[in-house]
């Protein structure tokens, strides 16, 4: 699978601008600033819904302008599709398929599949839970688009559950009390509803967690593996899921039922603090290198080849499957020593479509040969 024509209309620094693509290899090259990762960051966004860079999508709307558009053409063996998402921020997105009526914005997940490496990697090592949390679902929803849809349910549930608890707590503070908001004073009734919303976020949970699970069981080797590439004898590595709801449970029905328990167990607590306590959103992914976990004990420069073993065992992965993913380098090699950066040039010159960017030629290997654009004030030219 590989993204033949690219265009942007009101995309971050664009205003308008049209990118033919060829299978194998392009090069962005342009100095900082000038554009390169925002023609990259839309390709990943046509795979994910989401940007790799910021968490709305109000930074990608060109200033000035109301909405963004983002439009590839893609090919996938005899197969050609074109995908178009329309950002609105404050307002729902738009999709459209070979220019169909509208479909829902996550209809289009599956289209194009993209593993991505960018500076920003460093914090799934480094960072807080929620990056490696993002990181498995966004990799669940790759190999699957259905989990989409569970994944949305899921953060609803928790939502209007939280909500309710929030209720709850704010009625405790107040005792009750005269002035009271009207929230705080229903919220004793409101509380009846607590079972099912648990039933409902255990049944969400439940999916998630097993396709978590069922993930990380595949992944393992395949990042080991990886890391041995960039740095020989330097692991091994090992990935270990945190769940925050006690209990051994693999299959989706012992999940459910490990879930609700867990619910049960910390309902006064949740009550008392406003929040839900356990389930997906509050479970981490332990990256262990050797004995030790990876964050706070291994180097930078371990801590990169760990970040770039784990893109690489999902790029490996998602190839293994079929529907192989555009692979897209976002201004990685300056930052890699000679060593790596070769060793992860040799791993990915092979794949089907491979997008770089970087700040001068000199920071793409030369195993990576290919079509040359430069990029700068917002003018993409092929060399």
């Amino acid at each position: 699978m590989h993204v033949t024509h690219l265009s942007l209309a009101d995309f971050r620094s664009y205003a308008r601008v049209e990118v033919p693509l060829d299978p194998g290899v392009t090069a962005f090259v342009g100095a900082n600033g000038q554009g390169k990762t925002n023609l990259v960051e839309a390709v990943g966004y046509l795979a994910t819904l989401s940007s790799h860079r910021v968490a709305s999508d109000a930074p990608l709307v060109r200033m000035g302008a109301e909405r963004a558009v983002i439009r590839a053409a893609v090919t996938q063996g005899e197969r050609s599709q074109l995908i178009e998402l329309e950002l609105n921020p404050g307002k729902a997105n738009r999709a459209r398929i070979n220019r169909s009526s509208q479909v829902r914005p996550r209809d289009v997940l599956g289209i194009i599949r993209t593993v991505l490496f960018a500076p920003e990697d460093l914090a799934l090592v480094k960072g807080d839970p929620g990056e490696r949390r993002r990181f498995l679902d966004e990799l669940i929803t790759a190999r699957s688009p259905r989990m989409a849809g569970v994944r949305s349910d899921y953060e609803r549930v928790l939502k209007q559950r939280n909500t309710l608890l929030k209720s709850a707590a704010m009625a405790r503070r107040h005792g009750g009390r005269a002035g009271a908001p009207p929230a705080t004073r229903s919220a004793g009734a409101d509380l009846s509803t607590l079972d099912v919303w648990d039933q409902h976020l255990a049944r969400a949970g439940a999916e998630l967690l097993a396709q978590r699970m069922d993930l990380i069981a595949v992944l393992q080797p395949l990042a080991d593996k990886a890391y041995e590439q960039l740095a020989p004898g330097g692991g091994p590595v090992a990935l270990e899921y945190r769940c925050s709801a006690p209990g051994g449970a693999q299959d989706r029905q012992g999940l459910y039922g490990q879930l609700l328990d867990a619910l049960a167990e910390v309902r006064k607590q949740e009550i008392e603090r406003g929040v839900t306590l356990v389930g997906p959103h509050r479970d981490d992914l332990l990256l262990k290198l050797g004995q030790l976990p990876a964050k706070g004990y291994a180097s930078h420069g371990e801590c990169w080849s760990y970040a770039l073993s784990l893109r690489l065992a999902s790029y490996d992965l998602l190839r293994a499957e079929g529907n192989e993913p555009v692979l897209v380098l976002d201004d990685v090699f300056a930052e890699l020593d000679a060593r790596r950066r070769e060793r992860l040039a040799e791993s990915v010159a092979p794949g089907e479509q491979v997008l770089v960017t970087a700040a001068v030629d000199d920071d793409v290997p030369g195993v990576l040969a290919g079509a040359r654009y430069t990029v700068e004030n917002g003018s993409v030219v092929r060399v």
